[in-house]
């Protein structure tokens, strides 16, 4: 035991025991702290401790074992605040960047409190001078980690586990979903706590949502030069801290008292059968390249946590257009991934994740290697494989795109689903092929690795890119107010405005541009693999054409909950409860296109394709570069899967005609052997008609739009 010496102006006296290497972070049991932090490149560690009043306490930590340094406290308890001082060499250009001046935030930090003030001191240099040395002390401008109570009454809570082909995932902002929801007191709203209120998981029920995966939520800092320009960094890509969820979304004022919140919410979608899932930043850091501020991981080791350039260790390799890159090729770096997953799942009930630029995690070199480290890591891990894994599946170095290329435990954002969906609606030439792949679960890209039409994440909106309503309102980006003169977003949206550029108040315009969102919306629902969907996308969001809203926590990015589309809401709600209704839109294997005797419908196959004149499609139709519409027979008496209780699924027969020509087309009802007759249950154009069509009998299919006729007797 060893007695501490206060700092000056400290009245805290303190014991210091040698405590435990594992596990890092600040671990409070009830008795008091053990402190845990990893660094090869230290020559001593100080554990920083915070008064209420800033003043601060200095320990160093008195044990190391496998470059682990630790102690043990009796009576620090939760809301503690802390930080660490790391000294060792300051030797950038191999790799070396310790610095005592410059509190450090632990990596392992569950909780963090307060924001990152953007000054000189948290830099390691002089502006101006990249080569010098600045020993300002930044402890004044830098937020505390938080010491928290690990204690929470989860009750009866469950994972909902619900299986990916029955589920609709709905992304979405923890701000922009609730800011300016009238019915969610306005002293939670933009918070964890207003995500879970009631009026919210109502409509997220209604809408027959099974999971909500939530953009960033660990703890992320506001880029300096968004901060100057009176921005922010409102989509949180810039995570600082891979334990802790970010205050900025919490009601609850107590130190740690995020931590609370985030379980209360995700016990109560829990309770209400939604999964949480997390959209997580593992491919960098907010520290940026090697200009960027001293804020943690770069102070307590830089090489093992970042990937440097081999032949000048002053640089950072960057893959994900952030400055840096994280080290998936050294073990403590990779340790710090698979804790923080292994803690989001155990201790934050969490029940899956979207991994942001997931390619960057592949490449322990340069190239990407889909049997990297990180993946046999996740592929072994008991608590981790067996959640929801997701990869947007690029980045932004080479080879960087890899849709379909994703082990076999993971799905994967389907970006070849968002481009071709959105070109052939807008009538592109040439798109009827991969439109099928596209809609059946797109087996050109995953069944040749094993995989199911599950793999795929359908999407046609992001938060990345414009909004539905602004798909179809705007060709160019409007981004004028993120003050980059409109450089910034993606130029090629594959969008299309009906005709006039952004708002209007000619009549068909808008009833064109109502008919174009239905038909995204139907598309995407009734396409086998998994949906997601956008938030605010049922409603009409709007971002005013703006299709790079990160900078923008204001009423551009916020949904506006005054402004519903209340048919277009309706129509999603209808269409995504036909899907729930009818597994053959969700099957679990991919069409085989084959008959299938005695399990099919009179021996036909599960699924059959034909023109609109009601022949079977051809290779010529299939080649036919003018072609914009097609009619699919999905067969409910051809699917290859089991319920719960061994039977074999058995559902009702569909068509959809689909029609992306500027006119109407009249489409020929297959004959008598796929149904005796079919009635119309959905139309993108109009009301549906309550009628019934005999077999063989011509329906019309509106300009621009998509029919669904369920089969009769």
């Amino acid at each position: 035991m060893t007695q501490i010496a206060n700092s000056p102006g400290s009245a805290v006296a303190l014991e210091l025991w040698p405590g435990k290497a594992y596990p890092l972070g600040a671990t409070y049991d009830g008795y008091g702290t053990n402190f845990a932090l990893f660094s090869e490149a230290a020559e001593k560690v100080e554990l920083c401790l915070f008064d209420a009043d800033g003043t601060e306490t200095r320990v160093t930590l008195p044990e190391v074992d496998g470059f682990v340094w630790h102690g043990f406290i009796p009576n620090i308890e939760p809301g503690q605040r802390y930080g660490y001082r790391v000294h060792g060499p300051y030797d950038p250009a191999n790799g070396l960047r310790c610095n005592p001046n410059k509190l450090l935030v632990d990596p392992y930090a569950k909780a963090i409190d307060g924001s990152f003030e953007w000054d000189q001191s948290l830099f390691s240099y002089n502006f101006g001078d990249p080569d010098s040395r600045n020993d300002d002390d930044s402890a004044a401008n830098m937020p505390k980690c938080v010491v928290i109570n690990p204690y929470f009454d989860w009750g009866v809570d469950r994972p909902p586990n619900h299986e990916y082909a029955d589920s609709v995932i709905y992304e979405a902002h923890v701000k922009g979903l609730t800011q300016t929801h009238p019915d969610i007191p306005e002293q939670i709203r933009g918070t964890y706590a207003a995500v879970s209120h009631p009026v919210m998981i109502e409509h997220l029920k209604s809408l027959g949502v099974t999971a909500i995966e939530l953009m960033p939520v660990h703890h992320f800092a506001n880029d300096s030069t968004l901060v100057d320009k009176g921005l922010s960094n409102y989509w949180g890509y810039n995570t600082i801290g891979f334990l802790a969820p970010d205050f900025k979304y919490s009601s609850n004022p107590n130190p740690g008292g995020q931590v609370q919140e985030f379980k209360a919410m995700v016990r109560a979608l829990h309770e209400a059968n939604i999964e949480v899932i997390l959209d997580v930043v593992y491919n960098h850091t907010a520290e940026g390249n090697h200009m960027g501020p001293t804020l943690s991981m770069r102070g307590i080791d830089n090489a093992a946590y970042y990937h440097l350039v081999d032949d000048d260790k002053r640089f950072y390799m960057d893959y994900t257009g952030t400055g840096n890159s994280l080290n998936v090729r050294h073990p403590h770096a990779l340790q710090l991934i698979m804790d923080s997953l292994r803690y989001w799942v155990t201790e934050m009930h969490v029940d899956g994740f979207r991994f942001d630029l997931a390619s960057t995690l592949a490449r322990e070199f340069y190239d990407v290697d889909r049997l990297a480290t990180f993946f046999e890591l996740v592929q072994q891990d008991p608590t981790v494989s067996q959640v929801k894994l997701i990869a947007e599946p690029w980045d932004v170095g080479p080879g960087g795109y890899q849709v379909g290329n994703f082990p076999p435990q993971w799905t994967e954002w389907n970006g070849k689903y968002r481009d071709t969906v959105r070109d052939f609606w807008r009538g592109e030439p040439a798109t009827l092929d991969e439109f099928a792949y596209r809609l059946t679960g797109s087996a050109d890209l995953y069944e040749h690795t094993a995989r199911r039409p599950v793999a795929s994440i359908n999407f046609v909106i992001a938060h990345d890119g414009f909004t539905l309503r602004d798909l179809v309102s705007y060709n160019e980006k409007h981004n004028e107010a993120n003050g980059e003169d409109n450089n910034d977003g993606e130029s090629h949206n594959r969008s299309w405005n009906c005709g006039v550029e952004g708002p209007t108040d000619d009549p068909e315009v808008n009833a064109l541009r109502g008919r174009q969102q239905r038909n995204f919306l139907a598309t995407l629902l009734l396409s086998q693999g998994v949906p997601m969907i956008c938030h605010g996308d049922e409603l009409g969001r709007t971002q005013g054409g703006n299709n790079n809203g990160y900078c923008q926590d204001n009423e551009i990015t916020w949904i506006d909950w005054s402004k519903t589309d209340t048919d277009l809401l309706e129509f999603a709600r209808t269409v995504s409860q036909l899907r729930a209704d009818h597994p053959v839109f969700r099957r679990r294997r991919f069409f085989s296109g084959e008959p299938l005797g005695r399990r099919g419908q009179a021996g036909l196959p599960d699924i059959t394709w034909f023109t609109p004149d009601g022949t079977e499609m051809t290779g010529e139709d299939w080649g036919s570069g003018f072609a914009k519409s097609l009619m699919v027979f999905l067969n409910g008496h051809g699917i290859p899967d089991m319920d719960t209780r061994g039977q074999r699924v058995i559902d009702d027969s569909f068509l959809l005609c689909f029609n992306a020509h500027y006119e109407p087309i009249d489409f020929t009802l297959p004959a008598k052997e796929f149904a005796e007759s079919w009635t119309r249950i959905v139309d993108t154009a109009s009301e549906p008609a309550p009628e019934t069509h005999a077999a063989g009998a011509t329906v019309t299919v509106g300009a621009r739009a998509m029919v669904v006729l369920r089969a009769g007797e």
